[in-house]
This record gives structure tokens, sequence and C-alpha cells, in this order.
């Protein structure tokens, strides 16, 4: 069979994401996206061969119709469902089978087979070769259900081949999944289980391997983001994985729980094996709101405390916040700014909270009748879709507009980046894969075409930067990563 993989974007071509790089790929001159989702280089790896396969992520690529399938797999997460449903009926209207997958339609099956021939509920690994088969002999059902989560170390590293990585800033490896707490707000336990399973460091770093062999020659370490959702979340694991990491010249990023903070041992080890950067969810400044949430795990450490153990060992702390849990009101705002502000968080996530279809949230919200809006594109944590308890739902969007164009505009961007500057914060790196001076040099021309221009903040926080661009300490992908937030800051 010919089939085609498909990665929607969202479903407004002017919609943005705090992920989508609109910025950076204008700046870079090319169409180029953050990372790709694993589910369809891992649906490759599980395809015989004597099937042909196309991959189209609409975020860096047009889906080509002329091309056509004998079926199309669609992956999605709930903020890109309604763009997945376009998608599976244009293919219809061609007389060409769809399957949907990923966490939205297994959550909402029933929502998701009103637009599409077929749904695969969980995980593929155990189900995908049933799909393929009964496909090719005319008889796909309707729903497929995963019996158990999958074994990790039983299946392949998955096959990146069809995808065009140069237009990719990261590559994404798992090593682990399900996750041990039960956050209100979080639907991975209920799609990936709370029991942790790996792979073994030997799949692992095999799969390093050959991102190593085919990284483009412009870079001289790849850039991997382990989308485990806690990657200490099994200690033992962990500490083999990062030793084993050490002798394989990656920069690597990653999901943890805040108790890493406690860990001095662990955290040396990561930074030794090429970590820069651990994502956080920090999620509230309210103990109320972190006991709703059920994240205890929180309560047990000191914000600051935590933060700056963790940077001491040069690796940068990407938190995350949401905005409009119960106890919240309008003066959270001005409070998390000045948290956002006093700790010198480079690059915050900002979210609304979003009642995802499968959380015990969405279950509270609806039994409460609080979600005011059914349509999937806006649950992409930047709308309001419920009514939120203590203030009304307009009050709680200018909030967060508020609070993202305060921590993003260039003067608070400047000041912490020369925060960040003075204590030579990235010099592992520099040493280790310095910034080439002819990037340099491209990088500040490039400012330079930018100086006249409407947006006068911006000319002048460039005017500011630019006798700094040649400083050794001065990392430009963060410069470029910051300009890139502060576009979508104030264009949402």
């Amino acid at each position: 069979m010919n089939i085609a993989l498909i990665i929607p974007r969202l479903s407004d071509v002017s919609q943005r994401s705090f992920y989508d790089f609109k910025f950076g790929a204008r700046f870079l001159g090319s169409r180029k996206h953050i990372s790709y989702l694993l589910a369809i280089p891992t649906l490759v790896s599980l395809t015989p061969p004597e099937h042909a396969v196309r991959i189209f992520d609409e975020n860096i690529e047009e889906i080509d119709y002329s091309w056509k399938p004998d079926i199309v797999g669609i992956t999605a997460r709930t903020m890109f469902a309604k763009r997945a449903y376009e998608i599976s009926e244009k293919y219809r209207s061609m007389g060409i089978r769809t399957i949907m997958g990923g966490i939205h339609p297994s959550m909402c099956p029933e929502d998701s087979l009103l637009h599409c021939d077929c749904v695969v509920i969980g995980e593929a690994e155990e189900i995908w070769s049933a799909v393929l088969e009964d496909a090719e002999n005319g008889r796909l059902k309707r729903i497929y259900e995963a019996p158990k989560h999958a074994d990790l170390r039983a299946y392949p590293i998955p096959d990146r081949s069809a995808l065009s990585r140069r237009n990719y800033l990261l590559d994404i490896v798992q090593t682990t999944k399900g996750c041990p707490f039960n956050c209100e707000f979080c639907s991975v336990h209920a799609f990936d289980g709370q029991k942790i399973r790996s792979k073994t460091v030997e799949q692992v770093i095999l799969e390093i391997q050959y991102l190593n062999s085919t990284k483009s020659r412009y870079k001289q370490k790849i850039s991997v983001f382990f989308a485990d959702d806690n990657i200490i979340a099994d200690k033992a694991f962990a500490r083999t994985l990062f030793t084993a990491l050490k002798d394989h010249n990656v920069n690597w990023m990653c999901q943890a729980s805040i108790n890493i903070s406690q860990d001095s041992d662990l955290l040396e080890l990561m930074s030794a094996s090429g970590c820069g950067a651990i994502f956080i969810g920090f999620e509230s400044l309210s103990g109320n709101n972190l006991d709703m949430m059920n994240k205890g795990v929180n309560q047990r450490y000191e914000y600051f405390g935590a933060i700056k153990k963790i940077q001491s060992h040069g690796i940068l702390v990407h938190s995350s916040f949401i905005l409009g849990y119960d106890c919240d009101t309008r003066n959270t705002f001005d409070e998390l700014i000045n948290f956002i502000q006093e700790a010198n968080l480079l690059m915050p996530l900002i979210n609304i909270l979003t009642p995802l279809p499968g959380t015990r949230l969405f279950k509270r919200m609806e039994e409460e009748g609080r979600i005011l809006d059914y349509d999937w594109s806006k649950y992409d944590t930047q709308h309001v879709v419920f009514r939120p308890a203590r203030m009304s739902p307009d009050d709680l969007l200018r909030g967060y507009r508020k609070v993202l164009r305060t921590v993003y505009s260039f003067d608070s961007t400047l000041k912490k980046l020369k925060y960040y500057w003075a204590s030579d914060f990235w010099r592992g790196p520099n040493k280790s894969d310095p910034v080439k001076p002819v990037f340099r040099f491209l990088f500040a021309l490039r400012l330079m075409t930018l100086l006249i221009s409407t947006n006068t903040d911006r000319s002048r926080f460039i005017l500011k930067i630019l006798p700094l661009v040649f400083d050794r300490r001065v990392r430009v992908s963060t410069i470029l990563a910051l300009m890139n937030n502060n576009d979508f800051a104030f264009a949402v």
C-alpha cells in the first residue's frame, strides 16, 4: 500500500503557538519548526518495507494531495484535532480511507469517528500491524484498542529517514513512558499509565548514534529533547543513561520534577553528559492551587532555592505556569510577573488553564457546568474555554496577555540576558560547541536588516545587543529564541 502519515498544523493559519517559531523561520529565511511528533517515525519503524510511506508535517510543508495513498494516518493532539478532522474529511471525499490516532482520538473516539474511518486508541506498537493487515485486505475496523501498554524494549528505534530533519531545530527521543504523579489537569497518566516503562540504555545510545551519523553539517553537536514526562522518575535508570551519554557529543534538554534540585550528584552527571536545560512544571505560586492540582511534589520545595541550585550546575531552568486555577484572582498576574522577574526565569511557558479531554479536570469542569466552548482548536492554553472561579473569562485572558507581554518585553529580555552573560552562564557550551565567527557575523547582518521597522522597541533592542553579538559569552541562538517569544507574546 501507499501510506500517508500526517502531522496537522493549527486549523487557523494565523493562529499562534508558543512553539511555532514563525519569527525565527522568517529571520532565517527558511520554513523551520521546533520539532516533529515522535509518533510518526515510530509508525514508520513499525511499517513493513513492502509499503511506501510519505510523511507530511504541515508545520514545515504542504500536503501533496495529488499523491493518492491507499490509507492516511493522522496523529492528533486536542488543539490540532479540528485541523486533523478537516484533513481526514478531504481525503475521505477523494475515496481514501483515514485512520486517526494519538491522545485526542484516544480520549474522544466517538467525536473522532464522525470524521474518519478508523480510530486507534492507545499506543500503536501493539496493534499497528493488525491495522495495516486489515486495511490491505479490505476489512478495516472502526476501532482498534491497544490491549496493554507497549513494552518499549520490544520495538525498533523510530525511523526518521522520511522526515525533513533539516527543518527541525531539535530531535526528539523518548527513553521512558509513564508518570507516577496524578495531576488533575494532565492526561499523561491516563494515556501512558503511572508505571514507568523504559527502553534499555543500549537502545537509547543506538538511537543517539543514528542521530549523530545523520546530523547536519552545520552542527558540531546534535540537539535532542528527551520527551520523557519525568526523566528522573526511575533514578537508577537515569544515572545509567546519563553516564552512557557522556561519550556521545550531544546537547540535550529534558522534563523533570522539581525534586531534581535535591540531588547534586545527579545534576552534576546531567551537566557533564550535555544537559543544557530542564523543563519544570512549577504551575502555580499558590499552595491551595497546588493542592487542587494534586501537585504535592512542588509544595515540598522552595522555588527560588530550587532554581538557584539547578542553574548552579550550568543547567537552565525552563519553567511552566498555569493561570486560571480556582484560587487565582486578578492579583495573581502581577504576583507571577514579579516572581519570574526576580527569579530571572529566561523562557517561562505561560498557559491558560485548559480542561483537556481525558483529565480529571475536564470531568470536574463538565460536572460543574463550567465548560464554555468545545471548539478543540481553542484548547491550546491561549484561549479561555471555561468559567474561572474568581474572575471573568475576559479578566483571565487580559491577565494572561499582560504576563506574556511583560516577561517577554524587550526591556525584560535584555535585563535577563545581561544577568546570564555576566555570570558567563553558557561557558560550557561555548567551549565545547562554540558559535563560529561567520555565524555571528551573519546573525549581526540579519539583525541590522530589521532596524528600519515600525517596531521601535525591537529596533532599540537590536541596537543595544549588536555590540555584544561577538562576545564569546553570548549564544546567538538564545537571542533569536527570545525574539521569537517576544513576537509570539505580542501576536496573541
